[in-house]
């Protein structure tokens, strides 16, 4: 009879060594969760690998967000890995990965306990916004008025003074998001231990940060930032998304 052969391990992340996972935690394809030593202080967490197919799948995305969420949500500290890490077997990932890297990862980890990630986005009311542009710029004020009175079958002829409308309030725009999420950041920012600010994706985004939160001070964070939405509600939407696997706080290398 053959020896079955070690199944490839899909990895999720690194956690303490003592950690518990929550019960019956499954990840891709719902293969059962476990942690993997090497007899250091940090383990990580992995399922066997499905085979036969390529990852990739939404289900796939779905799954490894899944386990890593369960596991801030019952309060582990865990260092996230992006989607698609694998080795071999268990045997590599005791010696590919924890062996000699042990040290580190429980650094990190250090810097994650009882701390939470925290993501705030702001995104602005557009009619409002740009009511308050036309008010604000003669020039855009003026060029939309006169836009407005051009005929429909002569639209041919304004479509450079369009094209000019739309770059004077993109301006506009980004010289107005520039102080608004800075103002939002530094009312944000003292409730938190650190923040790591993306560019915005959209015109209409102000702020697009996340934050590294005390567990204890989560509230008052949060308190914090729901006054903010209340004095903005006019012109700024603002929602706060997590707790979430705090990718944003972990070395690249």
């Amino acid at each position: 009879m053959s020896t079955p052969q070690p199944a490839p391990q899909y990895v999720y992340g690194v956690t303490r060594a003592d950690a518990r996972l929550p019960e019956g935690l499954t990840g891709l394809d719902e293969a059962p969760v476990s942690l993997v030593g090497d007899g250091g202080a940090c383990a990580a967490v992995v399922s066997d690998l499905p085979t036969g197919r390529a990852l990739g799948e939404r289900a796939d995305l779905v799954s490894h967000q899944g386990v890593l969420n369960a596991l801030v949500d019952a309060g582990t500290a865990v260092l996230p890995f992006r989607f698609g890490a694998a080795l071999a077997d268990r045997a590599a990932v005791e010696k590919e990965l924890l062996a000699g890297n042990s040290d580190r990862f429980a650094q990190v980890l250090d810097g994650l306990e009882g701390r939470i990630e925290l993501r705030m986005k702001a995104t602005y009311v557009q009619d409002e916004v740009l009511g308050e542009i036309i008010a604000a710029e003669p020039e855009i004020a003026e060029l939309s008025r006169r836009l407005r009175e051009v005929p429909p079958d002569a639209a041919d002829a304004v479509y450079y003074d369009r094209i000019r409308l739309g770059e004077l309030i993109a301006q506009a725009m980004e010289r107005r998001r520039g102080r608004d999420g800075q103002a939002l950041l530094d009312r944000a920012a003292p409730a938190a231990e650190a923040f790591a600010r993306k560019t915005p994706a959209r015109e209409e985004d102000v702020l697009d940060v996340s934050f590294l939160v005390r567990a204890d001070r989560r509230q008052a964070f949060e308190q914090a930032v729901d006054e903010l939405g209340r004095e903005h509600a006019d012109r700024i939407r603002i929602r706060l998304i997590g707790p979430l696997p705090p990718y944003d706080f972990v070395p690249e290398a």
